[in-house]
């Protein structure tokens, strides 16, 4: 288990908006799912491609960023390089997010300022985490881990930005070789390898699990990164032997990361089924549903089985992975913060108390309800089951909001 010391922690003001901000995008995304149409859902539509990018960049990426701007001077035990960016970062993001979503549904003229507004904050958040990491003498795993993922994040917000142009007719480009590069950079490259680095800091801290090896670790971010790499390399030069050799040595990847989240689950002291470890239990099996519905796609080359895999990689696993964590994140950083200077003087909360029970619960049942209907829903291209689980999806997400709130303001 990697050390923690909250003595470098920037203050929770500075990372509050990026929570609240990700949890109303995730609101956001509940209802757009209502905008898809069960018959001709595919994956180049508007809508698709409009929530994809409202999903991964509002939530998705708002939540990782705010994290990462507590835990990487945590886990380094270093100060931030330039603390005060992080107040430019949100404001950038939530900006060209907006643009960019609206431009997809309505207006591509507006793609290109919302892909060089979203450049600029996620140019600022790699420089500055690139020049905190230059503080330290000896990187660990977990931040070369990140160090790796950011580089990721550079090329894959540079394609992003390039396809943006080429889609409003700024200039030409052929998409689909871009896309490709474009997505494996971002959620295989920079969302896959941080959730894989921050998870081996995160899992054991709340789970107290300790004297493992991070042996499999390390196998499985070098073959996650050589096999992103790959794809990359395969979309830029036009070579398809590269990207089934990439999606190979990804897909291999996976055993060793799910490997070692097994044994730190099977070692670790504190049983007891919370919210957060029931989300975890349902992350982490909605990405081994992932990955069969992706090998039936390139088996049977469907893409109705491609859209189900990426459904429950998003909202299964990538939701329940970080809405799980925030119940223990929010609640440790408010503690710290408010009450810590308080022990010995008089009586404080635990931790769990800070949790609402009834709305926690709540959210996970709709939620993972909502996942799985929509997945039934995209495989039949049913309209109603559709319309069932985004309602689900909905009530989870206003349940998910209001602990998240009440969790912030818990005085």
């Amino acid at each position: 288990m990697n050390s923690i010391s909250q003595d470098f922690a920037p203050p929770f003001k500075l990372i509050a908006p990026f929570f609240m901000i990700g949890g109303f995008f995730y609101v956001l995304a509940t209802l757009a799912v209502f905008l898809f149409h069960a018959q001709d859902l595919v994956y180049t539509s508007p809508a698709v491609i409009s929530f994809t990018h409202l999903f991964l960049l509002g939530f998705v990426m708002m939540t990782i960023f705010g994290a990462m701007a507590q835990l990487v001077p945590v886990v380094l035990e270093v100060g931030h390089f330039g603390v005060e960016l992080f107040y430019a970062i949100w404001p950038l993001l939530l900006i060209g997010t907006l643009l960019m979503v609206v431009g997809f549904l309505y207006s591509p003229a507006l793609l290109p300022y919302g892909g060089t507004v979203v450049l600029i904050s996620m140019m600022i958040f790699v420089g500055e985490i690139f020049l905190t990491i230059k503080k330290v003498k000896k990187l660990n795993l977990v931040m070369s881990s990140v160090l790796i993922s950011n580089t990721f994040l550079f090329f894959g917000i540079i394609f992003g930005l390039l396809m943006a142009l080429s889609y409003a007719g700024t200039i030409s480009l052929d998409i689909s070789q871009m896309l490709r590069a474009h997505v494996y950079s971002v959620i295989g490259g920079y969302i896959g390898i941080t959730i894989m680095g921050l998870s081996i800091v995160l899992v054991p801290m709340f789970t107290l699990s300790h004297s493992f090896s991070l042996t499999p670790l390390r196998i499985s971010i070098t073959l996650m990164s050589l096999g992103v790499a790959s794809v990359i390399f395969s979309a830029l030069l036009n070579i398809k032997v590269l990207e089934y050799i990439g999606y190979f040595l990804s897909f291999l990847a996976l055993p060793f990361y799910f490997y070692i989240i097994y044994i730190i689950y099977k070692t670790r002291p504190r049983k007891e089924n919370d919210i957060y470890a029931i989300s975890m239990m349902f992350a982490y099996s909605a990405m081994l549903v992932a990955l069969l519905l992706a090998i039936v796609y390139f088996l049977l080359h469907k893409e109705v089985f491609l859209l189900a895999s990426a459904w429950v990689l998003f909202f299964g696993f990538f939701g329940f992975m970080i809405t799980g964590h925030i119940y223990k994140i929010i609640p440790f950083l408010v503690w710290f913060e408010r009450f810590s200077p308080l022990v010995g003087k008089q009586k404080i909360p635990m931790l769990a108390d800070m949790v609402p029970y009834k709305s926690s619960q709540a959210q996970f049942v709709f939620s993972s309800i909502g996942v799985v209907l929509v997945t039934f829903a995209i495989l039949t291209k049913s309209e109603t089951l559709l319309h069932g689980g985004a309602s689900f999806l909905f009530f989870g997400g206003l349940a998910f909001v209001r602990s998240m709130l009440y969790m912030i303001n818990f005085k």
